[in-house]
C-alpha cells in the first residue's frame, strides 16, 4: 500500500475518478517467468502530468510497457479514457489515442524530420489535419522546423527526442507517455526538453512521465508516483513529495 503524503480531494483511494483518462490498477507484468511489476497502481486525470520516479530496476518503464499493449499483463487492468483496452496491441492503442514516446530517442535515422513526423500520423485519416497538425509541431519545436529537410541520424540527441516527442504527438492524442525523455542529453538540452513538457502541461495535455531526473520531474508534476521492487511506495502531490523527507533520503540523495 502506498504511502499518501497529503489528503486527497475526490475519490476513495482506488476509485478512478471520473475525470481519469489513464488508470492501471493492480498491474502484475514482467518478461520471461519475472514478475517485474506486483500489483502496480497508477491514475492520471485529465489535463494532469504525472511522475513515476524510483530507484534502477523498480518497474517504471514496465508500466508504460504494460500500459501501451507491449507487455500483456498477468493481472491487473488497463482502462483508457473509459475503455478497457487490457491486453490489446499497440496499434489498436494508439488508434485510441494514447500515444507513447520510448526510451532511447528511437527515430528513422534515415529519414527526414519532415518523413519522421508523417510517420507519426500514420493513424490520421484526414491528410489536412495531419497537414495542420505537422505546422502546429514546426511551431512548437522551432529547431525542428529549421531541419525539416535534414536526415533524423545527423542531428543532436537533443533534437532526436524532441522529434520524438513531436511524432508522437502527430495522432493529436488524448495522453502521452514519456520514457525518460532527458536521458543522456546535455544540460541545454535538458532544460529545452523540460520547458517543452512544461508548455505541453500548461496547454491542457494530458502526461505520464517516467524520468530519471527525479527531483527536476516533482517540481513540475501535479502528481507522482514512487515505485519500489515493483510496487507502489509513495504517492501525492509533486511538491509534497519532493519535499517529503523519506522521499528525499531514499530516491533523491538526502
Amino acid at each position: 500500500m502506498a504511502d499518501a503524503l497529503a489528503p486527497q480531494s475526490g475519490p476513495a483511494p482506488g476509485a478512478p475518478g471520473a475525470d481519469a483518462v489513464v488508470v492501471a490498477t493492480g498491474l502484475r507484468a514482467g518478461y520471461g517467468e519475472i514478475d517485474v511489476l506486483q500489483q502496480v497502481s497508477v491514475e492520471v486525470r485529465r489535463g494532469e502530468l504525472v511522475s513515476l520516479i524510483g530507484p534502477n530496476g523498480a518497474g517504471k518503464s514496465t508500466v508504460l510497457k504494460t500500459i501501451m499493449g507491449f507487455l500483456r499483463p498477468r493481472a491487473g487492468r488497463v482502462v483508457f479514457d473509459g475503455q478497457d483496452v487490457t491486453g490489446w496491441r499497440p496499434d489498436r492503442v494508439v488508434r485510441r489515442g494514447l500515444a507513447y514516446v520510448p526510451q532511447g530517442r528511437i527515430v528513422f535515422q534515415q529519414m527526414t524530420v519532415q518523413e519522421n513526423l508523417e510517420m507519426g500520423a500514420f493513424a490520421v485519416a484526414d491528410g489536412a489535419r495531419a497537414r495542420a497538425t505537422l505546422e502546429r509541431m514546426y511551431t512548437l519545436f522551432p529547431r525542428l522546423a529549421e531541419r525539416r529537410a535534414q536526415r533524423a541520424g545527423t542531428m543532436s540527441g537533443g533534437e532526436q527526442q524532441m522529434l520524438a516527442i513531436a511524432r508522437g504527438l502527430m495522432i493529436e492524442p488524448r495522453a502521452l507517455l514519456l520514457d525518460e525523455p532527458s536521458l543522456g542529453l546535455s544540460p541545454l538540452f535538458v532544460d529545452l526538453v523540460f520547458d517543452k513538457i512544461a508548455e505541453l502541461r500548461a496547454a491542457g495535455m494530458t502526461l505520464l512521465m517516467v524520468e530519471q531526473n527525479a527531483a527536476r520531474a516533482l517540481e513540475l508534476s501535479d502528481r507522482g508516483y514512487v515505485l519500489e521492487l515493483g510496487r507502489n511506495r509513495f504517492e501525492g502531490p509533486g511538491p509534497a513529495l519532493l519535499a517529503d523527507p523519506r522521499v528525499r533520503q531514499l530516491y533523491l540523495g538526502g
